[in-house]
This record gives structure tokens, C-alpha cells and sequence, in this order.
């Protein structure tokens, strides 16, 4: 008799003769060797990536969409008898579902929100890989890439914008200076007596020089220059 050691991540198929037997679940388990065969699989999620794929969408807008998604062995025995490669199979379900999605939504729509092609990719992947004893916990669009034209028009436009924006701040600015200047002109036009307190003030500053004009005017200058 041997024995094997089901590790508690992992669940061994048991095979007398050929035909399957029983499922070992985590222990120690003795076996006859002679006409046993073991198919040992590992039970834990695991990640798949389905890389960038070139989709169009339902305006006729080629995007690049890459997909995350997670998953775990559920049925031992399925997944090791029903298909050759189950991996691949999902594989291809998820890229098949994703596809569906891209093609049933606009540009505008997918750069809006991603999270719209990742709903439903479970349920549609799902439906390519029944039987196979995978269960699909989780797909997202992992990445979402614009063709080269695109993304240029999308950075001309953005930096359009942001420049569009400071122009309107200066002017803002610059209506605001002159606001002040207008109503400063309107008080001392209605009130000459505040440029002679103005001037006094000026004077009393260090460096100042107070300069009479033909016109009986004072005038203010100094090392600033004012």
C-alpha cells in the first residue's frame, strides 16, 4: 500500500483501472499503487488575464480592452475529464463576452464609465465554460486603451481646455483690476479732497519728495519711484 497527503488547498481524483473512483479530500490517504492513478488539483482562486483586444465599438471606434477576472476549480472531476484544456476554454468565453459588450456599447459610453462593459462579463463568460468545473467569481476591464488618433485628439482637447481656462482666469483678473481703477477714478472725481490726503500720505513715506507743478498740483515722487 502507498500513501499520498491531500494538502488542504488541494483535492486528488482517485483512478482504479482507469475508471474514477473517489474524490481524496485534505488527510493522508492510503491507496494500492499498482493499480492506482492520482490527478491531484489545486483548489485555490486564481487570476486570469485576457490581454488587450482590439473590439469595435457600436459607433464603428476600434478600443483596446484588456480583462481581469478570478477564478476556482468547483468541480475536481469536471475540470479534469470534461475538457482538455478548461483554461483555454474560459480563455476564449471571456474574450467572446467581452467583445459583446464592447460591440453593444458606444465610445462615449465606455470612457464615461468602464464599470458599464464589466457588467454581466461573469454571467456571459459563464455560459461558455458550463461543465466544465470552473466557477467564475469575478471579470473587469483591467485596462481600456484609445487608438493612437484618439488618444492625440484627446490630449489636443484637454490642454485646449486647460489653457482655455487660464485665459478666462487672466481675464477675469484683468476686469477685476480695472473695476477697482474705475471706481478709485469715480471717488476722487467726486471727491478731490481725498487726492490731497492721498498725497499727504505719500509724502509722509521715507524717500518721498513732494514736487509743486505750475498748475498748483503736488506731485509725489521718491527712490520707488511713486
Amino acid at each position: 500500500m502507498a500513501t499520498i497527503t491531500v494538502m488542504a488547498w488541494q483535492r486528488t481524483l482517485l483512478f482504479t483501472d482507469g475508471q474514477f473512483t473517489r474524490v481524496l479530500e485534505p488527510g493522508r490517504h492510503s491507496y494500492r499503487k499498482a493499480r492506482t492513478t492520482l490527478q491531484t488539483v489545486d483548489v485555490r482562486p486564481r487570476n486570469i488575464v485576457v490581454s488587450g483586444q482590439e473590439l469595435l465599438t457600436s459607433d464603428g471606434i476600434t478600443l483596446k480592452v484588456s480583462v481581469l477576472a478570478v477564478w476556482h476549480i468547483a468541480d475536481p472531476l469536471a475540470y479534469v475529464t470534461a475538457s482538455a484544456g478548461a483554461d483555454q476554454m474560459l480563455y476564449a468565453g471571456l474574450q467572446l463576452a467581452i467583445r459583446d459588450a464592447v460591440a453593444a456599447t458606444t465610445l462615449d459610453e465606455a470612457l464615461a464609465d468602464r464599470s458599464r462593459l464589466s457588467a454581466g462579463l461573469v454571467e456571459a463568460a459563464s455560459t461558455h465554460i458550463e461543465g466544465l468545473g470552473i466557477e467564475l467569481t469575478s471579470a473587469v476591464v483591467k485596462d481600456l486603451m484609445l487608438p493612437g488618433e484618439l488618444r492625440r485628439a484627446a490630449t489636443e482637447t484637454l490642454l485646449a481646455r486647460e489653457k482655455g481656462r487660464a485665459e478666462l482666469e487672466r481675464a477675469r483678473a484683468e476686469a477685476a483690476s480695472l473695476r477697482a481703477l474705475a471706481n478709485v477714478a469715480k471717488l476722487l472725481e467726486e471727491h478731490p479732497a481725498l487726492l490731497s490726503l492721498r498725497t499727504i500720505q505719500a509724502a509722509d513715506a521715507p524717500g518721498s519728495t513732494v514736487v509743486l507743478t505750475p498748475d498748483a498740483k503736488p506731485r509725489v515722487s521718491g527712490a520707488s519711484g511713486a
